[in-house]
């Protein structure tokens, strides 16, 4: 005959063990902060290395124009991206290594360094701008990180996080607001600030999708606020992590001619 003292003590035991183990986990989401979830997020969609296939498309009040593209990225600090359409653009490529940014126009064998002060110019006449491919590095490492609150988008829990830049900071944005998915790290939502903390333009995500050995968002748009029928979409077609062929060597200026699409 079974104890009913040792019975009600196993059962303590047991809710007492579930307890602790939830608050364990609540204290390691706890652990997290404003830095290190933007940092989670910033890695989901870059990995070690990655290889991505892209379609952009720029929208604007009377003509839609497509670009596609093949991008190659290492860590925060090397990118590179070659388009292969349409024609007239063809074979162009351009570099990020480290904080420079180059580009190369085979039309005329020629490669031109993009200088600070270009840096707020529309990439390839989109709405997105050279600063925006430069610059995503350095929304871990320029500015402070806070959590200013919590909200719900596309049915995801978020964490609202302000983007405040550091005082010796070299950036254009006077603050950046961030929405990242508290499961799954998806950047939902980005909203770019002037100086005067008035919003820019907003660039959301959507339509998860299994791309390699995880879920990203692959559905991007670009959205200025005072441009009325004006906006950029970026779809990822594919994407692969942890491509293993490439190396710092393959993001140098030597190598950018030499570049081929897959």
């Amino acid at each position: 005959m079974k104890n009913p003292f040792i019975n009600r003590w196993y059962l303590i035991l047991s809710l007492a063990v579930v307890c602790i183990s939830g608050i364990g986990n609540q204290l390691l989401a706890q652990e997290l902060t404003a830095k290190d979830i933007v940092q989670k997020s910033h890695d989901l969609f870059l990995g070690k290395s990655s290889f991505s296939e892209m379609t952009m498309t720029i929208v604007r009040p009377s003509w839609t124009r497509s670009i596609t593209m093949q991008n190659w990225s290492m860590g925060q600090d090397y990118y590179i991206t070659y388009i292969t359409a349409p024609a007239e653009d063809k074979g162009q490529v351009f570099l990020k290594s480290d904080k420079d940014m180059w580009n190369f126009l085979p039309s005329v064998n020629r490669m031109i360094k993009i200088p600070p002060s270009m840096m707020m110019q529309s990439w390839m006449g989109s709405d997105f701008t050279n600063n925006d491919l430069m610059k995503q590095n350095t929304l871990v490492t320029d500015y402070h990180h806070t959590i200013v609150e919590s909200d719900t988008i596309e049915g995801y829990d978020c964490y609202v996080i302000h983007l405040e830049p550091l005082p010796e900071a070299a950036v254009v944005w006077g603050g950046i607001n961030m929405w990242i998915a508290k499961e799954k790290f998806f950047g939902l939502k980005v909203e770019y600030l002037d100086d005067n903390k008035q919003v820019v333009k907003v660039e959301t995500a959507s339509d998860p999708k299994k791309m390699g050995d995880r879920e990203i968002l692959t559905h991007m748009e670009m959205i200025p606020k005072n441009k009325k029928g004006h906006s950029t979409i970026m779809d990822i077609i594919n994407q692969e992590f942890d491509v293993p062929f490439i190396d710092q060597n393959f993001f140098s200026i030597q190598n950018i001619k030499n570049v081929r699409p897959r």
